[in-house]
């Protein structure tokens, strides 16, 4: 089983100063960690991973926690206030080298991880609009990728679920790509989800769920469902890792984790110690869950 790297003394630091101030506000603000996870988009387990030091701090997290306690980033994590400061400042030099606001886009973009897709269409939009008569549209060719009416983007994370041994998960925190996807193309596959923002894509690794999902498979999940909502595929966290498991509830108390590759044993889980993060909807290969 993969076991979690200590954070380092500096990052660790980090992630205490952070629930110190959380812990020293949360009743006169009325915050909770759910409350935290909700306005963060993320779960209340990976909000309880950040403030415990399992996981280090990210910079939307940061930016996220700091709206809600009130207090600057540099208060908790002065390594992310700079981070972000860095993102944010633009010299005239920099902006003059980049050619065109077109230019500085694509730079901005190929250098800032985990931008929503809300975000990415602003700066595109600004792009798009020429300041003082300088050149700053975006090629037709770049503009034809963002989505119509009819189409859905869904953001590829960096996390690994494995479908064996057990990842540590660090929550969808990393965009690595988009995938546009034609929304009639999902309801011919007869994929329902609870809002189009709440879709992502997401890895699988291993191989105990062959046959549904192989090695390195991409796979389609909805995160608005984070409870058990029937027999399904899920992605979950049990034993502080992350997994693809079947889930079959057995009785009040316990779900029954199954490998569809039958060389593996299923396992018998307390549904207090499963947290569902996700339901696995289609994998990339036409293959539905």
């Amino acid at each position: 089983m993969t076991k979690k790297k200590e954070l380092s003394p500096e990052l660790k630091a980090e992630c205490d100063a952070a629930k110190a101030l959380f812990v020293s506000k949360k009743n006169a603000l009325g915050l909770t960690q759910a409350s935290l996870a909700e306005e963060a988009d993320i779960s209340a387990a990976a909000v309880a991973m950040y403030l415990n030091g399992t996981n280090p701090l990210n910079a939307k997290f940061a930016a996220v926690f700091s709206r809600m306690i009130g207090e600057p980033i540099d208060k908790f994590s002065p390594r992310l206030s700079k981070e972000i400061n860095g993102l944010t400042t633009a010299t005239e030099p920099s902006l003059r080298a980049s050619g065109s606001t077109a230019d500085l886009v694509k730079q901005m973009l190929s250098k800032v991880k985990g931008l929503t897709v809300e975000a990415r269409e602003r700066i595109v939009a600004a792009a798009e609009e020429p300041d003082d008569g300088s050149p700053g549209v975006i090629p037709a060719n770049m503009a034809s990728l963002r989505p119509t009416n009819e189409e859905i983007v869904i953001p590829q994370y960096d996390i690994r679920a494995a479908m064996g041994a057990g990842q540590v998960p660090p929550d969808y925190q990393e965009v690595v790509r988009n995938l546009v996807v034609r929304e009639d193309i999902l309801r011919e596959k007869g994929v329902s989800y609870t809002s189009k923002t709440s879709l992502g894509m997401i890895n699988g690794w291993g191989d105990s769920m062959a046959g549904t999902i192989n090695d390195k498979d991409l796979v389609i999940v909805d995160k608005g469902i984070q409870d058990f909502v029937g027999d399904g595929v899920y992605v979950l966290t049990w034993g502080k890792e992350l997994y693809i498991k079947r889930v079959m509830r057995m009785d009040e108390e316990h779900y029954r984790l199954i490998s569809d590759n039958q060389h593996y044993e299923n396992q018998t889980a307390r549904i207090d110690d499963v947290t569902i993060h996700a339901k696995v909807l289609l994998i990339w290969n036409a293959r539905k869950a």
